[in-house]
């Protein structure tokens, strides 16, 4: 008697094998059957006509502080992620000394506009080590698995203190200590180590980040710790200001630990043919023997824009900028009035407002032809001619009065999309041939993070429908390749050994699927973070179950209340 069985499903594996009828059998949390007839059971699941597949294991998510307070951790487990990792990008919480929990705030909410004050709530900072911080996140109930990554603006910090905030370059009795404390949280189970070196992360003051400067002797030193346990992979997102530089290390780096490298890749408008020249990089890097990766999104890289947003084409406009503190139906009806429309289009930017913009924003708000109405079901390719200042262009009005109407109708909840990467073309053939390529792993979800500008944690599903079903502007992959692509790819690179598969003994995650109706919704707002933060979330319909460790977290896009998710430390699975 088997504890469940999913029965008459389209299995697709996850090792890209082509697809095949049969049931899963799951006996505890582990799979014991795959294929073929299974024998009877405590509770059978009917997939006639739907997929089955592993859970999807996200490799890019930012819940480093969410993760403490929130045992759910949607939307990313909305949408079929049964194993989650963060401390990406540098930035998390651990090591900490209490004189600097205001800084890592600050510089989390800087990065990946999380709201600070969510973070000041909800964070209880009962740890001050890599290794503590761990403990709290394995004694905390919760629907998914999570795992970390140690990040090194925390660390940084912790060792340098004061010298770190202010760029200082690391002696070597501070490269020493850190090397020490990344071995320690990677004896602890940490997956990893990352670090940022890029213009585009500041704190919310618009300083750099603490280790935007460092060495390439800091990272080497701190990179050795991974040599050390033999275990864990070295990321980092960087401007490849000088590229030859860059590989040059990241060479160094894994010829010295035998442990790989990733970086983040998107294209750059400016620079078309940079994304080709990088990727030419890793080619080379491992046809020398390096283990070099990019990790890339599955679609452009773009901003939400609306009334409720943090951005918007009006957000430097006063009168705009005095109603925005009025609750969302009184604000509406205010900008509804003709006199307040006609003030709010003919009224000047305000100086001040404009002045503490980034230019990307202040790029995005005046840019109506790379401004898209987001739609429902949502549309992330959109044609030039979907473009606000085209849509305007027919009609008698001006692309600041078409988009002022636009957004202020219906109830005031419609938004508009801006790709600002991995678009130049005006189509996803970027984003194909980044996926296409064999050197790329599948990532950059940003789970968590973005809060009110993106929502990207639905791109597992989005690998889905728009990818395999639903793209009529160019190619599609192969169902079983997009399915690899996200399950034992992402495990395999980072050592999660026992998931990624539905194969006997592995993990019993997995996804049942209705394809056929699977469905992404228009992202919506919600102030449900703590001390009423506000997060961009995005529905989904077609899961029919979710299940993690062989019990169902999920049922036709209900929670169900069980809790098996568990922290997953490397090397203890």
């Amino acid at each position: 008697m088997h504890d469940i069985v999913i029965r008459g499903g389209t299995i697709v594996d996850g090792t890209g094998r082509p697809a095949f009828t049969g049931d899963v059998a799951i006996d505890g949390d582990k799979i014991v059957s795959v294929g073929g007839k299974a024998g009877p059971a405590r509770r059978d699941i009917d997939a006639t006509g739907h997929l089955v597949t592993p859970g999807w294991v996200d490799i890019h998510t930012h819940y480093d502080g969410q993760a403490t307070w929130d045992p759910v951790l949607a939307p990313s487990s909305w949408h079929g992620a049964t194993t989650i990792l963060f401390g990406n990008c540098g930035v998390g919480f651990a090591p900490v000394r209490k004189e600097h929990h205001e800084a890592l705030i600050d510089l989390m909410e800087g990065v990946e506009d999380i709201p600070g004050i969510a973070l000041a709530e909800g964070l209880k900072w009962d740890w001050e080590s890599f290794p503590d911080f761990m403990n709290v996140l394995e004694q905390m109930p919760r629907t998914i698995d999570v795992a970390a990554q140690i990040p090194h603006h925390p660390l940084r910090v912790f060792v340098m203190g004061e010298r770190a905030l202010k760029h200082q370059i690391a002696t070597d009795e501070d490269i020493s200590k850190m090397h020490d404390l990344a071995l320690e949280g990677l004896q602890a189970g940490a997956f990893g180590f990352t670090t940022s070196r890029t213009e585009n992360h500041r704190t919310m003051a618009g300083e750099q980040v603490p280790g935007r400067y460092s060495e390439n002797k800091e990272l080497l030193g701190i990179g050795a710790a991974l040599g050390k346990v033999g275990a864990g992979a070295f990321g980092m997102l960087s401007d490849f200001e000088d590229e030859a530089d860059e590989f040059a290390w990241m060479t160094s780096q894994y010829r010295a630990t035998g442990r790989p490298l990733w970086f983040l890749l998107t294209d750059r408008s400016t620079d078309p043919d940079r994304w080709k020249r990088l990727m030419g990089g890793v080619h080379k890097a491992r046809a020398e023997g390096a283990s070099i990766t990019a990790q890339v999104a599955c679609r452009p890289v773009g901003l939400i824009l609306g009334l409720t947003t943090s951005l918007n084409p009006f957000t430097p406009k006063p009168t705009f900028h005095a109603l925005s503190k009025l609750r969302n139906a009184e604000r509406l009806a205010k900008l509804r009035d003709p006199a307040i429309r006609a003030q709010i289009l003919n009224e000047d930017n305000d100086p001040k407002l404009f002045e503490i913009m980034t230019p990307l924003q202040r790029f995005i708000c005046s840019r109506f032809d790379r401004q898209y109405p987001l739609g429902d079901p949502p549309e992330y390719e959109p044609t030039a001619d979907r473009s606000i200042e085209a849509m305007a262009g027919r009609t008698n009005q001006t692309p600041a009065e078409f988009c002022y109407d636009y957004l202020t109708g219906e109830d005031g909840t419609r938004m508009l999309y801006f790709p600002i990467t991995n678009y130049v073309h005006g189509d996803h053939e970027v984003v194909r041939q980044m996926l296409a390529d064999p050197a790329t792993l599948v990532g950059l979800g940003d789970g968590g993070a973005h809060c009110a500008q993106i929502c990207d944690s639905s791109m597992p599903s989005f690998m889905l429908t728009h990818w395999v079903r639903d793209r009529t502007r160019g190619p599609r992959f192969p169902l079983e390749w997009i399915v690899k692509r996200q399950t034992s790819e992402t495990a395999d690179f980072f050592g999660f050994t026992d998931r990624g598969r539905l194969q006997p003994g592995k993990k019993a995650d997995v996804n049942v699927i209705n394809y056929e109706t699977l469905r992404l919704h228009h992202p919506e707002l919600l102030n449900d973070l703590p001390a009423g933060g506000k997060r961009l979330v995005q529905r989904v319909d077609g899961y029919k179950a979710t299940i993690v460790s062989g019990v169902p977290i999920f049922e036709n896009g209900n929670e169900t209340g069980a809790r098996p998710g568990k922290l997953v430390r490397a090397g203890r699975i």
